[in-house]
């Protein structure tokens, strides 16, 4: 990998420049500018703390740049006078009050001079370097809110944005107001589309295109999230591996930090390009909405509902700029569907556990182990969860503590969610077999032979038991076990079966969506997809929706089968799709989940995460909660 052009080492000021002919105090510049002392020195000259004689009755102190060219290559020796050029022209152009304001610019013995305000506080490094301990979230908030403001400014102008291209701690001062102020303009850029420059920067805060020399505004976007993810841990990203912030999260540093809060500097430090924030706008829109928590919120008040909006709010200005609301990592894949209860949300992991979070916050609240993956996905009866695993056995847990109620054993995997009726508990294993147990004990009631592996999960209505198999069977089964009828398709049924209006619909793997009459088991309406249907079907007013291998989220009419409209994405969708107000949500295996309106089926945004999502959504309030292959549960405002 290239190493940038500006490096420097951790607990090091680099002095490379050569301090004879360094002004001393006394000097004096064009007759007016006299120097009082030394404020830092760099690799082309010192700064200077100066003060301007043309105010003879008060005392006012600027900052003098100085350029010492003793670059002896022509080449090199042009570009370093043009980059000093550069920061006098850009700065003669700003008007923001982070921006310091440029008094003058001249040339004197050979040596640039750049005289402008003079900042009198500290810069970010300074402040975390002496300040013990980890620095509190609401102060670094605050701090992110105001970079995030100048960025706005710096990537609006007309008719080219400006990229600062060296955005960390040491160029961020903090004013006697406690007001943040941006210094070192000495890189900064008017960005040109399809530019490539220098690679120029500071390693462990530059993104990885900066390498390349095609820094962008969203190249700014990711220094700050480097330097946000410096402040809050403590970690100095010049002594890290190169891009290694996913490996380091925030949280497992500084528990403190709210998840939002880390999920919003996750997004920032993104790799690629395209799933950071668009501009300083959009990020510092999010942060905003951060700042109006006042503490955890009860889920279902009036605080917690208006948080979400907010956050809704936010990424409508532009469909990717989706923030989690919080978000809660498991070992291994999730693969199963979240349900809630009793402000717990209940999810199953490949890590071999079940695991219980509070849906307003996202924090642990208890798991139980199991001897293999839960693709299963839970439900809850009479403060017992009850959920299946691939060791074969169906699990029963007290929804308050986790704790085992009872386990209940078949010969097979059990990858179907358990539908609950009568105080009974249904499903099927991979074992061949269909179980009805009772719930209050884990006792088996009955049991039907299928012949083949079961992994679709049942619809229970009017007294009839309608499910799949891997055999390319539709199942009707009455409440004790007998069978109504079958229906035959060509490949198998993993899709789960969903009725409506005397029709039962569910998708095969022959590429067909069915519906069968719910009484008599006969062909009501078939539609063709492109490949292979796993998703379950959502019936909602009328209209079945249900993704495909072919990557399409179609809906159709339940009474004849006619498509409405279909919406393609890059990847298979094998979720099912959730509907939630005027929206419907579906994860898909490109790693996105996606909302679309319901009526027309244009997207309203998409959350990326770093996996594939299988998996179902649930909606609870505001939120909607969907499990992620990255391992992540993540709750994303509706």
């Amino acid at each position: 990998m290239p190493t940038l052009t500006t490096r420097k080492l951790p607990g090091r000021v680099e002095r490379r420049a050569v301090t004879e002919g360094q002004l001393q105090p006394g000097a004096t510049l064009q007759h007016r500018y006299q120097i009082v002392g030394v404020l830092g020195v760099g690799g082309m000259g010192s700064v200077y703390q100066a003060r301007d004689l043309r105010f003879p009755s008060v005392t006012k102190l600027c900052a003098v740049k100085e350029m010492m060219n003793l670059v002896v290559d022509p080449h090199v020796r042009e570009l370093t006078v043009q980059n000093f050029e550069r920061e006098a022209n850009i700065l003669a152009t700003l008007d923001h009050p982070a921006v310091p304001e440029i008094f003058d610019y001249f040339t004197e013995n050979n040596r640039s001079y750049l005289v402008m305000e003079f900042v009198s506080g500290r810069s970010l490094h300074a402040i975390l370097e002496t300040t013990p301990g980890l620095l509190p979230e609401a102060q670094v908030l605050d701090w992110a809110i105001q970079v995030c403001d100048v960025l706005a400014y710096l990537h609006q102008r007309k008719p080219n944005p400006i990229v600062f291209r060296d955005l960390k701690p040491s160029n961020i001062m903090l004013d006697l107001h406690g007001r943040i102020r941006m210094i070192d303009f000495g890189i900064a850029k008017v960005f040109q589309p399809g530019e490539r420059g220098t690679m120029i920067g500071t390693e462990g805060y530059s993104p990885p295109e900066q390498y390349r020399g095609e820094a962008g505004t969203t190249s700014d976007i990711y220094s700050l999230g480097a330097t946000l993810h410096a402040l809050l841990t403590k970690q100095d990203p010049r002594v890290e591996p190169p891009f290694s912030f996913a490996e380091r999260p925030i949280r497992s540093i500084n528990p403190d930090i709210s998840p939002t809060f880390e999920a919003i500097v996750a997004k920032a430090l993104s790799y690629n390009v395209d799933d950071r924030f668009p501009s300083g706008v959009e990020m510092a829109a999010a942060l905003r909405v951060l700042v109006e928590q006042s503490g955890p919120a009860p889920a279902g008040s009036a605080t917690f509902q208006t948080r979400t909006k907010q956050l809704a709010n936010v990424y409508q200005i532009n469909p990717d700029n989706v923030i989690p609301l919080w978000s809660f990592q498991c070992e291994d894949e999730i693969r199963s569907t979240p349900c809630v209860a009793q402000g717990k949300v209940l999810v199953g992991a490949y890590d071999n556990n079940l695991y219980a979070v509070d849906v307003t916050t996202g924090r642990f609240a208890w798991k139980h182990a199991t001897k293999g993956g839960v693709a299963s996905s839970p439900v809850v009866w009479k403060g017992l969860v009850v959920f299946g695993s691939e060791d074969g056995c169906l699990y029963a847990v007290q929804l308050d503590t986790g704790r085992r109620a009872w386990v209940f054993e078949t010969e097979g995997s059990i990858y179907t969610s358990p539908r609950t009726d009568y105080e009974h508990v249904f499903f099927g294993s991979d074992d061949g077999r269909f179980y009805a147990v009772n719930l209050t004990a884990g006792r088996l009631a009955w049991r039907v032979p299928i012949g083949s592996r079961i992994r679709s999960s049942a619809a229970i209505v009017k007294d009839l038991i309608y499910f799949g198999s891997e055999d390319g069977t539709i199942h009707a089964l009455a409440m004790d076990g007998s069978v109504k009828w079958r229906f035959a398709a060509k490949r198998a049924v993993t899709s789960s079966p969903a009725v409506a209006d005397g029709l039962v619909v569910v998708g095969s793997q022959d590429w067909t969506v069915y519906a069968i009459d719910a009484n008599t088991g006969w062909s009501a309406w078939r539609h063709r997809t492109r490949k292979p249907v796993i998703s379950s079907p959502t019936i909602f007013k009328g209209t079945v929706l249900i993704g495909s291998a072919d990557g399409n989220l179609y809906a159709v009419e339940l009474e004849s089968g006619q498509k409405r409209w279909s919406h393609e994405v890059p990847g298979q969708i094998t979720s099912s799709p959730l509907v939630h107000h005027d929206a419907v949500y579906f994860g898909s295996i490109d790693h996105c989940v996606y909302s679309l309106e319901l009526t027309k089926g244009v997207l309203r945004w998409r959350f990326r995460s770093q996996g594939p999502i299988p998996g179902s959504a649930t909606a609870f309030q505001d939120l909607i909660l969907v499990g992620s292959t990255d391992g992540n549960l993540y709750a994303l405002p509706a």
